[in-house]
């Protein structure tokens, strides 16, 4: 194609993946909400990525404001440990910050209070709006408290995959603590666990959706592994490059999720769109005419960049 060869040509192939997955150093205002360990999780990610600020809030009884967290973070990190019913009015603020433009970064046990999550033992309250933005569904399950190792073969180069290669949930109560999602259409599932969810269907390890100005990012594993009171090891109980996961994530989220996303970064093009209106943010950038399925949607200078929907409603040349 004309379009991408003019760009390759004038920022090299390997030049414009790149600038694609280059993260700019950031400081992130991280705030992290649970129901549980919302005060040591922040102190260990404190300790352990430094560079960023976390704030705990304790969200079990009480819901903070859209105004409180649009002023004070750039990134919620929101996840639970054990089900609660205000889940819902977090959940409905939480996706108000989303859509707003702000990052939200989702863990285990995020998956235990949605509502689809049946067949644990325990009733989801539910998200609210949340729903409507995260990544994943949950297989119908939840947790899966089996053994979950990452997928290296599934991994896609990303700002969320920046030096990963490995992650392991092996050991907890009663059974380690990840795996249980199930992947949206249009999701952009940038690594699997090798063990298949309860569907017997790829399980995202790490994956993240564009909806509007909306960023969710959602990782497959207990955030707070390193501070319960038991099975808390690196190495022994959860392994791998756990921080480097949470670091990226946090950073990426910072960026407003624009390095993979940027209006009319013509990096993108390489990478895909993971659904219709992420393509439709990123057009607007785009000075250049544009088919999508057979059919323009846009004119500007030609000849035309040629896109296709794929059968899970991904985008890509």
């Amino acid at each position: 194609m004309i379009v991408v060869r003019s760009f390759l040509l004038r920022c090299g192939a390997l030049a414009v993946v790149a600038c694609a997955l280059a993260l700019p150093a950031r400081a992130a205002r991280v705030g992290v909400l649970s129901d549980a360990f919302a005060g040591p999780t922040a102190a260990n990610l404190a300790a352990q990525i430094p560079g960023n600020t976390y704030t705990a809030i304790d969200v079990s009884q009480s819901t903070p404001t859209l105004a409180s967290l649009s002023a004070n973070f750039d990134v919620i990190l929101l996840f639970e440990d054990g089900v609660f019913a205000n889940s819902t009015s977090v959940g409905n603020v939480v996706a108000q910050f989303a859509a707003a433009g702000h990052a939200v970064v989702l863990a285990t046990f995020y998956d235990q209070d949605r509502s689809d999550a049946g067949g644990g033992g325990t009733i989801p309250h539910g998200w609210g709006a949340m729903e409507a933005l995260d990544p994943n569904t949950t297989d119908g399950m939840g947790t899966a408290y089996a053994l979950r190792t990452l997928n290296p073969s599934s991994i896609v180069p990303s700002p969320l995959t920046a030096g990963v290669t490995s992650l392991a949930a092996l050991r907890g109560n009663p059974g380690p603590y990840a795996g249980g999602n199930l992947a949206k259409p249009g999701t952009f599932v940038v690594a699997t666990w090798v063990q298949p969810n309860a569907q017997g269907l790829p399980d995202p390890a790490i994956a993240y959706r564009i909806t509007g100005k909306a960023c969710v990012i959602q990782v497959g594993i207990a955030v707070d592994y390193p501070v319960l009171a038991s099975f808390n090891t690196l190495g022994t109980d959860f392994s791998g490059n756990f921080y480097q996961v949470w670091a990226n994530a946090f950073a990426f989220g910072a960026s407003g999720c624009q390095v993979a996303i940027g209006p009319g970064n013509p990096a993108q093009i390489a990478l895909g769109w993971p659904n219709r209106a992420s393509l439709d943010y990123w057009r607007a950038g785009f000075p250049f005419a544009i088919t999508l399925d057979g059919k323009s949607i846009q004119s500007g200078f030609g000849p035309a960049l040629v896109l296709h929907t794929k059968p899970d409603g991904s985008i890509s040349t």
